[in-house]
């Protein structure tokens, strides 16, 4: 991936936000790609689960890109948008951008997109509901 894959601002709607914390690192001192993996789920989830006004379960994640270190103090914001639905699923790219530790620009640090699939009281597939067209969509 180049300089020119790399957008200068986020993409979507602001999903989740937190600090990184010292709990959160690996020996290395450097944030578990697991953690911000789970990070990336849950807000991804609460957009996917809006969208389909149903419970949602994560049934893929795809093109999981690790680009640049998340650091303990960092600010991490989850920024989401839904790229398509289909009759059970929904598909959500994610990114994750960072403010270091007191400093304001943003960084472009993971990306990934996962898939969602509406399930019922018995976690079987149900149909996500069309969107109404006077009504609000991602």
């Amino acid at each position: 991936m180049d300089a020119s894959d790399i957008p200068s601002k986020p993409s979507g709607e602001l999903v989740t936000r937190t600090v990184a914390m010292p709990k959160d690192t690996n020996p290395n001192g450097d944030i578990f790609g697991g953690w911000l993996m789970s990070q990336m789920d849950l807000g991804s989830g609460i957009l996917a689960s809006k969208r389909a006004k149903t419970r949602v379960v994560t049934v893929a994640v795809d093109g999981m890109s690790f680009l640049q270190p998340v650091r303990v103090g960092d600010t991490v914001a989850c920024y989401a948008r839904v790229e398509s639905v289909g009759r059970t699923s929904i598909k959500i790219p994610v990114e994750v951008w960072v403010e270091r530790y007191m400093q304001t620009e943003q960084t472009l640090v993971t990306r990934a997109v996962f898939t969602y699939v509406a399930v019922d009281q018995m976690g079987r597939p149900i149909p996500v509901p069309p969107t109404r067209p006077d009504s609000f969509q991602n």
